[in-house]
């Protein structure tokens, strides 16, 4: 369906400035922690390094593209089969090479031959560059190339850790393109909002969100977070060909990666069809807005995680056991460091971590029954600043389910 929604007139990002404070940051990190270089395969840190970018989803799981980071020398993006031309004019790229595939898909029976081959390239690029020192990190590794590195000498440490931190504070410019994905995520759900109708299918809503990103210069949806009705509790349950009824929750989590290949990750829960939602509904509704507004309330730069957890909005008892995942977490190029749970599972499965300016983060809120019935998702996209949050997102909350409608 064609994009009608109004274009706000927004900032254009300086991408040169962006790339080379991105860079700088990675550098950072790799000083800080004596490393002589990070070896990247996740597109998404490939992207936030170099700004280059190649079949990102794809490649999420064909590990055909790497690039070499070095503390200090040249950056050295390796792709896949003919495409040294997508990095061309990246002032952060300074040399592309073919890629050696030692994956098993391509690699076969010859996978050892070639990881010894993808192995004397990188001990190479290190030994040349690493003015002694053999401290590699990387960000994800099967076992096999990890052996062959620590045979050629190298030592291998987690690089998953300096590149969360570094891309945990945005720059200026970082937010300038967050806030283009928030605008196309938001003309999307307006689209959405505008289209949604009983006896159409969660899939054929799901769909226009996909159009109008991709219409804006968006790259992919992470997810297909969006249930309608009964589907809507527990959370968790993806799109399907249910046939929305009148009178039905719709629920969604966006988790789309729009444009400059920022996330915009906010949730809404919509009432098909006119009239007033139901007295569960509007409880369901008021009980998570709640939430989401306290916690925006309280959060300030200069809390910790576990100190928000112990001070943040109680879910009445029926709804805890179908608690969200996290209070907040942080939001770049994707749901990013740091992840700030519910206190009960802060001993299992929490971490502290200390909120400041320059984070961007979302607050969740998802209010189901462990009994049954419908659930609300909610969630706001913020921007840290000195004194406290600005908001991201400004998509309106449903009329129809607050207690101030007429």
């Amino acid at each position: 369906m064609p994009d009608t929604a109004v274009r706000p007139a927004l900032e254009t990002p300086d991408l040169p400035r962006l790339r080379r404070a991105r860079l700088a940051k990675v550098r950072a990190e790799l000083a800080q922690r004596d490393l002589a270089a990070i070896l990247l395969y996740d597109p998404v840190n490939i992207r936030y390094a170099t700004d280059s970018r190649n079949m990102a989803v794809w490649t999420l799981h064909n590990p055909v593209r790497y690039a070499l980071v070095p503390l200090e020398g040249p950056v050295v993006v390796f792709d896949f089969h003919n495409c040294g031309h997508l990095s061309a004019g990246l002032e952060t790229v300074e040399e592309v090479r073919p890629a050696t595939g030692w994956y098993w898909f391509g690699a076969g029976p010859e996978a050892g031959r070639r990881v010894a081959r993808w192995a004397d390239e990188i001990a190479a690029l290190m030994h040349r560059h690493g003015g002694g020192n053999r401290r590699l990190a990387v960000d994800r590794l099967d076992p096999l190339g990890a052996r062959a590195l620590e045979a050629r000498g190298l030592e291998i440490l987690d690089g998953q850790e300096p590149m969360e931190m570094a891309r945990h504070l945005k720059t200026p410019d970082e937010v300038v393109a967050m806030r283009h994905a928030v605008a196309a995520c938001e003309a999307g759900m307006a689209a959405m909002r505008a289209a949604l109708r009983p006896g159409m299918t969660e899939n054929e809503l799901w769909s226009i969100l996909h159009q109008v990103n991709i219409a804006r210069g968006g790259e992919w949806i992470e997810t297909r977070l969006l249930a309608s009705g009964p589907r809507t509790n527990p959370w968790f349950q993806e799109c399907g060909e249910r046939v929305i009824e009148a009178g039905d929750l719709v629920s969604f989590d966006t988790d789309l990666i729009g444009p400059y290949g920022m996330c915009a990750d906010i949730s809404r829960s919509f009432l098909c069809g006119d009239g007033r939602g139901s007295a569960e509904q509007r409880t369901l509704y008021a009980l998570a807005l709640e939430q989401i507004e306290t916690n925006a309330a309280l959060l300030k730069p200069g809390m910790t995680c576990r100190e928000f957890a112990e001070r943040s909005f109680a879910l009445p008892e029926r709804y805890r056991a179908n608690r969200y995942s996290v209070i907040f977490h942080g939001v770049g190029l994707c749901d990013e460091y740091p992840a700030c749970l519910y206190l009960e599972d802060f001993e299992s499965a929490g971490y502290d971590a200390l909120v400041v300016p320059g984070m961007t983060l979302c607050l969740e809120s998802y209010v189901g029954a462990e009994a049954g019935g419908e659930g609300v998702k909610l969630e706001q996209q913020l921007l840290v600043t000195e004194t406290g949050l600005e908001p991201l997102s400004s998509f309106p909350f449903e009329d129809s389910l607050l207690e101030r409608w007429v």
